[in-house]
């Protein structure tokens, strides 16, 4: 079978996941007051998908790979902020879970790729 090439970050599972992950943070921190909270946050989930498209654009697999740990990187500072935001009751726990799943998957995707660059 041959296997087809991505021609395009926007074909990227990971790319279109984490921007409507994004989509979710920023409308689960909406009416939050503490501005600087839902600022790091939604910043953090925007690199995501942010590093996710310049990486692929780079010139080679390693640039591309590098760019790839940035994302995973983003996807742990949000889920620590997650953890952060239970605590803080920012956010309900069940709420919260669902956004920890959901980033969680991006993280395993995101490895999925990171290894199928590597070969």
């Amino acid at each position: 079978m041959k296997e087809m090439k991505v021609q395009k970050f926007e074909d990227l599972i990971a790319w279109q996941k984490s921007q409507d992950f994004t989509v979710e943070i920023y409308s689960s921190f909406i009416a939050l007051k503490d501005y600087s909270f839902k600022d790091q946050i939604c910043r953090a989930s925007i690199s995501i998908s942010n590093n996710i498209a310049e990486g692929f654009d780079r010139s080679s697999n390693a640039d591309f790979s590098r760019f790839l740990y940035f994302a995973l990187a983003s996807c742990s500072e949000v889920k620590s902020m997650l953890y952060l935001a239970i605590k803080l009751k920012y956010l309900e726990v069940e709420k919260a879970n669902i956004l920890i799943i959901n980033v969680t998957e991006i993280s395993k995707i995101i490895t999925g790729l990171i290894k199928s660059i590597n070969k």
